[in-house]
């Protein structure tokens, strides 16, 4: 089984999984805009039990309710998002991934959220897996 790895922008904070990926998706809402700085941001959802964290413990943001966001206490790259919604998940941010083009991403999450001048050429599928 092959194992991934990633890390913060600083390196303080390092994690793996091994095993697959349940999915990868971007996210176009706006909490996810807000919490990245980006048009959008990309997630591989995985077990929660798949992923350890290494070096420095991530901080954790609680943004709303029922939602943690952890991120690097140093350099403050996030990295993961957790939600009461989905407990025994775990999403990781792709692009902290040491190899993010060993992801490919599967739909487009909250594409009503998107901004109107961001055009996308993709053929996935919008809405899939957000929940909506």
């Amino acid at each position: 089984m092959q194992r991934k790895t990633g890390r913060c922008l600083c390196g303080a904070v390092r994690f793996a999984y091994s095993g697959s990926e349940i999915w990868c998706g971007h996210c176009h809402c706006e909490s996810c805009r807000r919490a990245t700085s980006s048009l959008m941001t990309t997630f591989v959802g995985l077990p929660r039990s798949a992923v350890t964290f290494s070096g420095a413990a991530p901080r954790v943001y609680l943004s709303s309710p029922g939602v943690r966001r952890l991120f690097c206490g140093t350099c403050g790259s996030p990295l993961a998002y957790q939600s009461d919604r989905w407990p025994d998940e775990i999403h990781l941010y792709a692009a902290s991934l040491s190899g993010p083009e060993e992801v490919t991403p599967q739909f487009h999450a909250h594409f009503q959220e998107h901004l109107p001048w961001l055009e996308l050429a993709d053929p996935l599928p919008h809405n899939a897996g957000s929940g909506d």
